[in-house]
């Protein structure tokens, strides 16, 4: 019977506040578990700096604009995705908590939601005479139902765990339960291979965590070597408003310090809910080790680096993601993989594990035969992209070099920017206009998608 899958995806986790990245302070024991006797892409991309497009263009294998998938608008209805491509070769495929659709498929090409999102993606109505009310409230981002990022960061504070992921780890725990053991009717429904899809909602602000974990981490916490804001009319703003939020200029440092211990307190209660369903496997019967368990968030946050918070950034906070993926009977042990790759490349190389033919079309590719040391011709490129105001911004990211671009409705383009991470892993000078480079520069431009 082919493997069992499990994915086991986050929201808004910086690839480098992990144990297994190197961080010294959080605590992520099931991360580390993970990377030890797995693979980790050290290089990993979202397809969108975006919650929506990043989770969809993920499923489906293909950037935003070759999917349709751009901003806070969803992939068709019956759009094939890794869930429906495996669920067409006899997976039981089941998804819990978030997956952020938008629109009227809800599914995501799983044949199970039991336990799905809440007051998330659902079909907008036409008429919605409240929303006048809610832009005379100050709590409020102007067409946003959301805090602005700066109220995010002023309440931080400790506070109960995000009641949506305990609902989703319930309700996987249940299913597996029931899957694998079957115990109140001794009726077993493990015939078929798995695929069981968990995405919590943590890190993601609101910045609240458990009391114990925040009286933790705040004293834990420093500050990042680059909080000055980078000198870009885009990338020197946090997104909601568009404001700089540098720390003990623009906004207090004690409350910069503070909604960065909360975050760390989230990222350890999501390594602490993942670490739990793998127990409940164990507790089931299960092996590990004949299983695929694949972590990945969908992007980043900023948490203040450059002056700026959130996502939709090209900064690596904002872009650069986790992705582990552990099978031991498939894929080498405790390997790191430095070469680039993107969130999309999660399709194919699902379908080459499970030995199910990938569909024609996509933009992923199988990392297996990177993450086998057989790749010898790897492109070493990630593209990552969003649309804003109706203009496509994006990045390229070849090799140890990072360029992008951005437009806006009412500045036209602005300026280009070109990052060498090999010798300013900070980010913090714009090459665009360094005569070593042009070559490549014009390469890049030829090569972006408007």
């Amino acid at each position: 019977m082919p493997p069992n899958i499990l994915i086991l995806m986050s929201d808004e986790h910086r690839a480098d506040v992990a144990g297994f990245a190197g961080d010294p302070v959080v605590r992520t024991p099931t991360l580390d578990w993970l990377a030890q006797d797995g693979v980790a892409f050290e290089n990993a991309y979202t397809p969108s700096p975006i919650c929506v497009p990043s989770r969809q263009c993920t499923l489906a294998g293909q950037y935003p604009h070759t999917c349709g998938c751009e901003g806070w608008t969803g992939l068709k209805p019956g759009h094939m995705t890794y869930a429906s491509r495996l669920g067409q070769f006899g997976y039981r495929t089941a998804a819990f908590g978030k997956l952020h659709m938008i629109g009227p498929d809800q599914s995501g090409g799983f044949q199970s939601r039991p336990v799905g999102d809440v007051n998330f993606g659902q079909t907008q109505p036409v008429i919605e005479p409240w929303r006048d009310t809610l832009a005379e409230d100050p709590r409020h981002v102007p067409g946003m139902n959301k805090w602005s990022d700066r109220k995010e960061i002023e309440r931080a504070d400790p506070g109960p765990d995000n009641p949506h992921d305990v609902h989703s780890v319930e309700g996987a725990i249940d299913w597996i339960r029931e899957t694998f053991v079957g115990d109140r009717y001794d009726r077993q429904n493990a015939d078929r291979p798995q695929l069981i899809h968990v995405g919590l909602h943590d890190p993601h602000y609101p910045y609240q965590c458990d009391p114990e974990l925040f009286r933790y981490y705040l004293p834990r916490m420093k500050r990042y070597e680059i909080e000055v804001p980078f000198d870009h009319p885009f990338l020197g703003l946090s997104p909601w408003p568009p404001e700089p939020l540098h720390a003990g200029v623009h906004i207090a440092e004690r409350d910069v310090m503070r909604a960065r211990a909360a975050y760390y307190g989230k990222v350890e209660t999501m390594d602490r809910n993942f670490g739990g369903i793998l127990q409940t496997l164990r507790d089931a019967g299960q092996d590990l080790d004949e299983w695929i368990i694949v972590y990945l968030s969908d992007h980043g946050d900023q948490l203040g680096e450059h002056g700026v918070w959130e996502k939709q950034k090209f900064f690596e906070g904002s872009v650069r993601v986790p992705l582990i993926i552990r099978a031991p009977q498939h894929l080498p042990v405790g390997k790191t993989v430095p070469q680039n790759v993107n969130l999309v490349d999660l399709f194919a190389t699902l379908c080459d594990l499970a030995k199910v033919q990938t569909p024609e079309g996509l933009d992923s590719r199988s990392l297996v035969p990177l993450a086998r040391g057989e790749a010898t011709n790897w492109p070493d490129d990630s593209h990552s992209y969003f649309l804003q105001q109706g203009f496509r911004n994006g990045m390229i990211k070849q090799g140890s070099l990072k360029y992008h671009w951005y437009h806006h409705e009412t500045r036209g383009e602005m300026p280009e920017v070109l990052f060498d991470l090999e010798t300013d892993p900070l980010e913090t000078q714009n090459l665009i206009d360094d005569p070593r480079y042009t070559e490549k520069v014009e390469a890049f431009r030829k090569q972006r998608t408007m």
